[in-house]
């Protein structure tokens, strides 16, 4: 796992998908997406390992309790379900929504005791939400989210990095619990403010690249979605281009055998890094 810097990538159908991690989880899997290359398709027979060590290490944790959280979450990530809305593959499609894959991560998981690590295989339908993609994906780097107290947290940075370009994102309510993996869970809206979206934005604030305020979109007196305005946190804005300025930019730098999604999610990356 490193100290942080490799790359998480994932679809952005992934990024919005409805499950629940625990944060022992969340370090378990994203370790594991941090380990597909980029360069070649993966395959549901490759294994990935990932040892308590090095979560210690990126993670901040005592080796005690990093070896406890893996044993835990061997235990339960086979169970783990995802559900995906949208296109059939990493690639999206179906902005309707109209298809609904429910998969799990992975295929198969084992803990090796003596050595505080896990093996595990991906499953097969969650693959090309992971690998090999070139269009509609997110990627951030891991060190951002590693030292999270809340998986929350790790949720809300996804679905703002997703939007880094924007700078902003609303989310209605019941989208926020579907993708947070809570639907049924917090009623009241203070209480899922209080549970959920104020340890999140804490979270968020204090570990990754962003900073991020929120605020509530109401119908008459009813909170019908949260707003999420961010920005880099190092003070640098983020240099606004407009869609005509965007596109002759990303063609401008694309690279031989690059195709126009790879060149542009490198140029936005570039231009998050730049000040104005």
């Amino acid at each position: 796992m490193g100290k942080g810097t490799e790359t998480v990538v994932k679809s952005n159908a992934l990024i919005q998908a409805g499950y629940r991690l625990t944060l022992a989880e969340q370090r378990v899997m994203l370790s594991a997406i941090t380990q597909i290359r980029r360069d070649e398709p993966a395959t549901d027979e490759k294994v990935y390992s990932v040892e308590a060590n090095a979560l210690a290490d990126v993670s901040g944790t005592s080796a005690r309790r990093a070896y406890q959280e893996l044993a835990e979450a061997a235990e339960r990530l086979y169970r783990r379900e995802v559900r995906i809305v949208g296109g059939t593959n990493g690639e999206g499609g179906d902005a309707e929504g109209r298809r609904v894959t429910m998969t799990r991560w992975v295929q198969e998981i084992t803990y090796i005791r003596d050595e505080g690590r896990v093996e595990l295989r991906f499953a097969r339908a969650i693959l090309p939400y992971l690998s090999t993609l070139r269009e509609q994906f997110t990627s951030y780097q891991l060190r951002y989210v590693a030292l999270m107290r809340s998986t929350h947290g790790i949720r809300l940075y996804e679905l703002l990095a997703q939007w880094r370009q924007t700078g902003e994102r609303e989310i209605e309510l019941d989208d926020l619990r579907r993708m947070f993996g809570i639907e049924g869970q917090y009623p009241a809206v203070k209480d899922l403010r209080r549970r959920v979206i104020e340890p999140a934005v804490r979270d968020v604030n204090e570990h990754s690249d962003l900073l991020v305020r929120y605020g509530q979109r109401k119908a008459g007196r009813r909170v019908v979605a949260f707003q999420f305005q961010f920005s880099p946190k190092d003070g640098k804005r983020q240099r606004r281009l407009t869609k005509d300025q965007l596109e002759q930019l990303i063609n401008e730098k694309a690279k031989p055998g690059e195709s126009y999604e790879e060149a542009k999610q490198r140029v936005l990356l570039e231009l998050q890094q730049k000040p104005s």
